[in-house]
């Protein structure tokens, strides 16, 4: 196996957010599998090692994971002739990627976003890890409503939590909570809304980690369904969409779940694609095609026609004058 480079910008609280913390934990699982380290590029940090000290010497038995989607297109310019990996978490960055550099999605979604986008690359499917501390512990819940501040919309905060506030125990969480599975156990409801930030982003949800941690935990979910949360979420079924038609029908669906008695628990199966013993076993089997690959693009090069647009374009015109042929020919 070769040795994983993990390229992060940096890992202090300049880059802090939910993808830092998901490379991170990637990291650390791959670790189980072969060797792995942290690489920063943007800014030197003491006992990390930094990106362009390690391409001043030949790299060969080695494969640097790209996944800041905002540096993308500077990062493939700079590792040309190296192996390279895109962990794609979020997608519509409006960038485009060779065939020789793989794609491992942490969605569906984003699986099939590559798929249209990159029909020629190898791409795998990896999702992100729920932790095993994230589970229901069937204590008492002092919290009715439970709400992220970060990434929700303006009707969430400005209007269905203060309508919400005058008849429910609503908990914000607008900072660092140290204990999140502990808060998820006390809570009964948890509302999620991201569609409007990631709209203002031009880019997608990219796996939406703490409506299934919440579910995990027990929580009743009222959640949007856009991009990466499409892969799990399923309305009526395992969770509610947020947002529904109105302000009152919002309210009315919410006391329905908050009087019902909390017995949510999800079966063994539902998690278990998320917890580390499958991404572990997943990663495994994608890291070692992944070094066959790397193998085999050191002797060929690719020849199979790309989408670009001079191409789609002469696709376009061969079916339409196929089609004017059929015509004549009648």
């Amino acid at each position: 196996m070769r040795k994983l480079y993990f390229l992060l910008p940096g890992t202090d609280n300049k880059f802090a957010c939910g993808g830092l913390w998901a490379e991170l934990k990637t990291l650390e699982l791959a670790r189980n599998i072969c060797n792995a380290d942290v690489v920063t590029y943007r800014q030197r940090e003491s006992g990390k090692l930094f990106l362009d000290d390690i391409l001043s010497e030949k790299q060969e038995d080695t494969i640097f994971v790209m996944s800041w989607g905002f540096d993308i297109s500077r990062l493939v310019s700079k590792l040309r002739g190296q192996n390279v990996v895109y962990h794609a978490h979020s997608a519509g960055y409006k960038f485009n990627l060779p065939p020789d550099i793989p794609i491992i999605t942490v969605s569906r979604n984003t699986l099939g976003y590559w798929g249209q986008l990159a029909p020629n690359s190898l791409i795998y499917y990896l999702p992100n890890q729920i932790s095993e501390e994230f589970q229901n512990l069937h204590l008492p819940r002092d919290i009715d409503i439970l709400v992220q501040a970060r990434k929700s919309s303006t009707y969430l905060l400005k209007m269905l939590v203060p309508a919400l506030q005058k008849k429910y125990q609503v908990f914000v969480v607008n900072s660092y909570i140290p204990d999140l599975p502990g808060l998820f156990n006390r809570a009964k409801v948890y509302l999620y809304d991201s569609a409007e930030y990631w709209a203002q982003q031009s880019v997608s949800e990219g796996f939406g980690l703490q409506p299934m941690e919440a579910m995990a935990c027990g929580c009743h979910v009222f959640s949007s369904v856009n991009g990466g949360l499409s892969d799990y979420l399923d309305p009526g079924f395992n969770c509610q969409k947020i947002a529904g038609y109105s302000l009152e029908y919002d309210m009315q669906r919410i006391s329905v779940a908050l009087n019902r008695e909390n017995k949510i628990t999800f079966p063994e199966h539902f998690l278990a694609e998320y917890r580390q013993k499958n991404i572990i076993d997943k990663m495994q089997v994608i890291l070692q095609e992944l070094n066959e690959f790397f193998d085999h693009r050191q002797k060929y090069t690719s020849n199979i026609p790309q989408l670009t647009p001079m191409r789609l374009a002469q696709l376009q015109i061969q079916r339409v004058f196929s089609k004017v042929k059929k015509k004549m020919n009648r």
